[in-house]
């Protein structure tokens, strides 16, 4: 594998950045970033979406543009829900004599084997 891999961004190489500009005299180019791949390093996890995209800029673009593809990858027909215990309520006052309550949400223990 490579230490490196070029941002997917699809405009990354229109950015005016001056890291981005390559070539020799009167032929210069705004060139796509290398994205380190740090492979050597635990905390490296080789599925994460920065090992492609330089910025969250180039990651949103590149989302926006393929959001049907994404979405059809793993359709969602239904909503997910998580079982949690009854919410508890919790009522404090400020020291100016304004009241607000805190709630807290536990999530229920499944012990249920699917």
């Amino acid at each position: 594998m490579s230490d490196y891999n070029w941002c997917h961004g699809p405009s990354c190489h229109k950015s005016h950045t001056q890291d981005r500009i390559r070539g020799s005299k009167g032929s210069k180019v705004l060139r796509t970033r290398k994205v380190k791949q740090h492979t050597t390093s635990q905390w490296y996890n080789p599925n994460n979406f920065y090992n492609y995209f330089c910025s969250n800029g180039c990651y949103n673009e590149f989302a926006n543009a393929n959001i049907d593809r994404i979405v059809a990858i793993a359709p969602r027909n239904e909503p997910l829900e998580t079982p949690i215990e009854d919410p508890v309520k919790t009522k404090h006052e400020t020291g100016y004599g304004r009241t607000y309550y805190d709630t807290t949400i536990k999530e229920r223990v499944d012990t249920s084997m699917e």
